[in-house]
C-alpha cells in the first residue's frame, strides 16, 4: 500500500540502459506505402512525416526542440498529471488493460505495451503495471520536475511475451480485457490470454511464445486494422488483400464479462492442433470484399456486432452488416483526399463515426447522411495537423469529445459541441480544439482513453526520425480547469480570488 506522499514521487533521472534504439530498415510508425519501399534513407527522411518541411517553412517555424521547450514550459499549468517514460525500442501501440486495484491515492492498471525491436533481440509483447495517481493529487513539485530522461517510477514490466514478428497493433477484448489481439506482418490475427502466458527473458535465440488461438482468413499480411466487438466476443481486421475479416472467438473463451482471476482462459480446442506445440485455429465468421487497396483500419459499431466500418488506402469509408451478406451497405468513395488511416465509431451515438487521413485532416461522418451514390460529405473538417494522422479516438466520457494524434507529434483533443461556439479569444485556434498535447518529440503512433479513469491518456510515439531509436510513453490527464463547464470553473477560480491578488501584488 502507499503513503500520502506516495503520489508526489518525481521520477528518476535515470536513463534507459542497453541498445542504441530500432534504427534498422524497418519500417517504423505507419507503413511506408510499398512504392516507396526503394527510398534511401535520406530521401524518407525528407519525404516522411513531421520531415516534409521545406527549407522555407523550417526557417520560418520553430524547431521540435522549441516548440517542445515552450510545452514544458506550461506543463504545471496545463496537466493535473504527467508522467515520462522512456523506451529503449519503440512500441507502435498501447492500450489499457485492467484495473487491478483502487487505493487512497492512486489506482493500479494494466498497461499492454510492446518492443519493436532491430533484430538484436526479439520483438516482445509487454504487460506492464501501471500506478494511476487520482485527479488533483499530483504534488506540484511532481508536474513541475517533470524529467524527459527518466524512466517512469509509475511504470513497471510485469510480463513479457515473445511475439512472432513486430507487433503493430494491440487490442484488448472489452468483455474480458485480460485477453488480447495482435497484429503482426502476417496474415494472421494472434490471441494472447496474458494473465496465463508465461513470462519470458528475451534474449536471441529464444523461441518465440505460443498464442493461445490464431485467427485464419486473410490471403495477405494483415498489419494494422484490428477490432474488438464492444457486445460479443467478434473480432474484426482488414489487410493488404483488400478484404474485411470478421471472426467470433465465442466457443474458445471459458468465460467473458467479466475480469476476474478465474476467468478468460482460452480453451484449447480438441483436435484443432494435432500437434500439441500448435496453437488451435478459427476460420472466419464472414470475409468482406469491396475495398480496391490495403484496409488501414476497422471498427465495430457500439450497439451491433452485426455492424462494422473500415478504411483503406482507397480513399473509402465502407459500412457493413453481416446480416445482409458479404457486400458494402454504404461505399463513401472518396471520404478524404488521400489514404485513410483510421476510424472510430462513436460509442455514444452509433451515427457518428470519425476517419483520419494522410490529408491531415480527421472528418465527422453521420451514417444518416452518406449518400447513396458513393459520395458522402462530412458533417464537419478537423484541420489542426501538419502531418498525417494516425490515430482517432472518441472520449468515453463525453459523447462531443475525441482525440487525434499525428506525424506531426502532436496529439489534439476536440469538442465538436465546441465548433458552433466560436469566440474571438479562440479565432487563432481551429474550430473544437481546446487542448493540444505537444509532449512527443515525434511521430505519435497510437494513445488510448482510459475507460476507468476517462480522462487520463496513455500516448506513445516512435522516435527513430528525431533522435535514431527508442520511443516515448507518456501517460497524462489535463487540468479539469480546461474542459469543465465555464460557469463551473469560474466559480472554483473565485474562491481564490484573493488569494492570487495578495500573491501578485507580493515583489
Amino acid at each position: 500500500m502507499e503513503s500520502d506522499e506516495a503520489a508526489a514521487v518525481s521520477p528518476q533521472a535515470t536513463t534507459p540502459s542497453g541498445g542504441t534504439g530500432a534504427s534498422g530498415p524497418k519500417k517504423r510508425g505507419r507503413k511506408p506505402k510499398s512504392k516507396d519501399d526503394s527510398q534511401t534513407p535520406s530521401s524518407q527522411q525528407q519525404s516522411g512525416g513531421k520531415m516534409k518541411e521545406s527549407g522555407k517553412k523550417t526557417q520560418q517555424t520553430p524547431s521540435v526542440d522549441e516548440k517542445y521547450s515552450q510545452w514544458k514550459g506550461l506543463v504545471p499549468i496545463l496537466y493535473d498529471w504527467l508522467a515520462n517514460h522512456n523506451l529503449v525500442w519503440p512500441s507502435l501501440s498501447c492500450r489499457w488493460g485492467p484495473q487491478l486495484e483502487q487505493a487512497t491515492y492512486k489506482n493500479r492498471q494494466r498497461l499492454y505495451l510492446s518492443e519493436q525491436t532491430d533484430g538484436s533481440v526479439p520483438n516482445t509483447l509487454v504487460i506492464a503495471n501501471c500506478e494511476v495517481v487520482k485527479p488533483r493529487v499530483a504534488a506540484a513539485e511532481h508536474i513541475s520536475q517533470f524529467n524527459e530522461e527518466a524512466r517512469s517510477p509509475f511504470v513497471k514490466k510485469y510480463k513479457t511475451i515473445i511475439h512472432p514478428g513486430e507487433v503493430n497493433r494491440i487490442r484488448e477484448l472489452p468483455q474480458n480485457s485480460k485477453i488480447v489481439a495482435t497484429h503482426t506482418d502476417s496474415p494472421d490475427v494472434l490471441i494472447w490470454d496474458v494473465e496465463t502466458q508465461p513470462n519470458r527473458h528475451a534474449v536471441l535465440g529464444a523461441a518465440n511464445s505460443r498464442p493461445d488461438l490464431i485467427l485464419t482468413g486473410h490471403q495477405d499480411n494483415a498489419e494494422f486494422a484490428l477490432a474488438m466487438c464492444p457486445t460479443e466476443p467478434f473480432v474484426l481486421s482488414g489487410g493488404k488483400d483488400k478484404s474485411v475479416v470478421l471472426w467470433s472467438i465465442q466457443d474458445h473463451i471459458t468465460t467473458v464479462g467479466t475480469d476476474s482471476k478465474s476467468s478468460g482462459s482460452i480453451i484449447k480446442q480438441t483436435g484443432e492442433g494435432s500437434d500439441k506445440n500448435e496453437s488451435p485455429t478459427v476460420g472466419p465468421r464472414g470475409v468482406y470484399h469491396g475495398h480496391e487497396d490495403t484496409v488501414e483500419d476497422v471498427a465495430f459499431s457500439p450497439t451491433s456486432a452485426q455492424e462494422f466500418c473500415s478504411v483503406g488506402d482507397d480513399s473509402c469509408l465502407i459500412l457493413w452488416d453481416a446480416r445482409t451478406g458479404t457486400n458494402p451497405v454504404t461505399k463513401v468513395e472518396k471520404a478524404h483526399d488521400a489514404d485513410l488511416h483510421c476510424v472510430d465509431w462513436n460509442p455514444h451515438d452509433d451515427n457518428l463515426i470519425l476517419t483520419g487521413s494522410a490529408d491531415n485532416t480527421v472528418r465527422l461522418f453521420d451514417r444518416r447522411k452518406l449518400t447513396a451514390n458513393g459520395v458522402g460529405s462530412p458533417i464537419y473538417k478537423f484541420e489542426g495537423h501538419k502531418a498525417a494522422v494516425l490515430c482517432v479516438q472518441w472520449s468515453p466520457d463525453k459523447s462531443s469529445v475525441f482525440g487525434s494524434s499525428a506525424e506531426d507529434g502532436l496529439l489534439n483533443i476536440w469538442d465538436y459541441d465546441r465548433v458552433s461556439k466560436k469566440s474571438d479569444r479562440a479565432a487563432k485556434s481551429p474550430a473544437g480544439l481546446f487542448f493540444q498535447h505537444a509532449g512527443h518529440r515525434d511521430k505519435v503512433v497510437d494513445f488510448h482513453w482510459n475507460a476507468s479513469d476517462p480522462w487520463t491518456i496513455v500516448s506513445v510515439s516512435d522516435d527513430c526520425e528525431t533522435t535514431g531509436g527508442g520511443g516515448t510513453l507518456q501517460i497524462w490527464r489535463m487540468s479539469d480547469l480546461i474542459y469543465r463547464p465555464e460557469e463551473e470553473v469560474v466559480a472554483e477560480l473565485e474562491k481564490f480570488k484573493s488569494h492570487v491578488l495578495t500573491c501578485a501584488s507580493k515583489p
